[in-house]
């Protein structure tokens, strides 16, 4: 069933959004300013230098790849910038935790406004969500999907040869197939798409304050409520459907909606964001735009080099000490937050002997981080493969003569993001 997001609604959920920012603001004075007063330390997790970490990030790592922050608001904050120590921290959800509640009391966030989902909760109840998303993730049930996507991406390249002049690959290209794509999984119509574009990019974008994403939350989980409610009453085919049929009332409300804001979250803004800087790569690299153009065993290790060299996902979602924990010879006392930089993890040379080049063609060992690790890594990684898999080489092959539009130091990028991105990418096609 299709479920049209009325007026009404629209305008409750841009006030409400409206609304509790603007007090949130004027009550805890809340913004830009206060993100430039967070330690270096922390803020270097979300810069970029272009398209690479920047240098104190890796400086940081070689030095101590396990270092600790003061914040603000008089918490202890453990930044962890190695692979082997991420990996440690992220696959142990014995001792650490990532439940909401955390996050709120520490943030000065009511735990009411929690996300739901699986990236705010623990075992058992991340256990038992996890296992009723797994069946339809799984590459049998997403192969339903691949004449989709095909066909999405197909839209968009015909669409953009029809345009005179240059196209924003962003706008035109890396934004749309991964919306269009969720919205074909979860059910939802098209035609909102673009309320929720900009709801996924708020969340992440810290330019609008830290309390921001919590109201793009907000407003995404309202939407979702009216969308559970729709297909409680007539389930339709997509995922939301699916669950409610088999599942019935042993999920509710509140936990179907959070499901459905973490699959948009999770598979909308970063596979959207990694399409963009994939594609930028493609500029970069003449030589390899044409070889995966022609040699379609190109494909596989292009999208993962791409997975692991641009690491979209900056940073892992936070975790909390469960107890006095050791991660490389580092005690972590209980309670302390913990924040693992997956674009750090991915360049560490102890894993990959990582030159700063973009190399498909290199040897790069199992297990990249770019989709996270342990319990929470991404459920939908495999579907984010599928999107990459078939838009990078149908751009090559559409499009093999086409140059960037503007002079490359022109280019924007977000400049502090948990998701990083670029805000546009013109292109002349031919």
């Amino acid at each position: 069933m299709e479920y049209t997001l009325s007026t009404t609604i629209r305008s409750r959920i841009t006030a409400r959004f409206g609304r509790s920012y603007l007090a949130r603001i004027q009550k805890h004075g809340i913004g830009s300013s206060t993100i430039r007063l967070l330690p270096e330390d922390l803020l270097m997790l979300l810069r970029r230098d272009g398209l690479d970490p920047v240098r104190q990030l890796a400086d940081a790592r070689e030095s101590a790849p396990v270092s600790k922050v003061s914040l603000p608001f008089g918490m202890d904050a453990w930044v962890v910038t190695g692979y082997e120590e991420s990996k440690a921290v992220l696959g142990s959800a014995e001792g650490f935790s990532t439940d909401f509640a955390h996050l709120a009391s520490n943030a000065g966030i009511n735990a009411e406004q929690s996300p739901g989902g699986l990236g705010f909760s623990d075992p058992p109840v991340h256990t038992r969500l996890r296992r009723i998303l797994t069946p339809e993730f799984t590459m049998r049930r997403l192969r339903r999907l691949a004449p989709r996507i095909d066909a999405i991406v197909e839209e968009r390249l015909d669409a953009m040869e029809a345009v005179r002049g240059p196209v924003d690959l962003v706008h035109a290209f890396a934004l749309p197939i991964p919306s269009l794509t969720i919205c074909e999984l979860l059910g939802v119509p098209y035609k909102d798409r673009d309320d929720f574009q900009q709801l996924a990019m708020d969340r992440f974008d810290l330019f609008g304050g830290t309390t921001a994403p919590f109201g793009a939350m907000s407003a995404s989980l309202d939407y979702f409520r009216e969308v559970v409610r729709a297909q409680r009453a007539k389930p339709g085919d997509g995922l939301l459907g699916m669950i409610v049929r088999e599942h019935g009332d042993s999920v509710d409300d509140e936990e179907l909606a959070g499901l459905a804001d973490g699959v948009l979250t999770g598979g909308f803004e970063t596979t959207a964001s990694t399409i963009a800087l994939g594609s930028l790569v493609l500029l970069r690299n003449e030589d390899v735009l044409a070889r995966l153009r022609t040699d379609d065993t190109m494909t596989v290790p292009f999208v993962e080099e791409a997975l692991r060299y641009l690491s979209a996902v900056q940073l892992a979602f936070p975790r909390f000490a469960r107890q006095d924990i050791e991660i490389a010879g580092v005690v972590i006392p209980r309670g302390d937050m913990v924040l693992c930089s997956l674009s750090g993890a991915n360049r560490d040379p102890s894993y990959v002997q990582d030159d700063g080049r973009f190399d498909p063609h290199r040897t790069t060992p199992a297990g990249h981080l770019a989709f996270g690790h342990g319990i929470h890594r991404c459920i939908g990684a495999e579907l984010a493969r599928m999107e990459l898999r078939s838009a990078y080489p149908a751009l090559a092959r559409r499009f093999p003569g086409m140059r960037l539009a503007v002079p490359p130091q022109d280019l924007a990028f977000r400049k502090l993001s948990i998701v990083y991105g670029i805000e546009s990418l013109p292109v002349h096609l031919r």
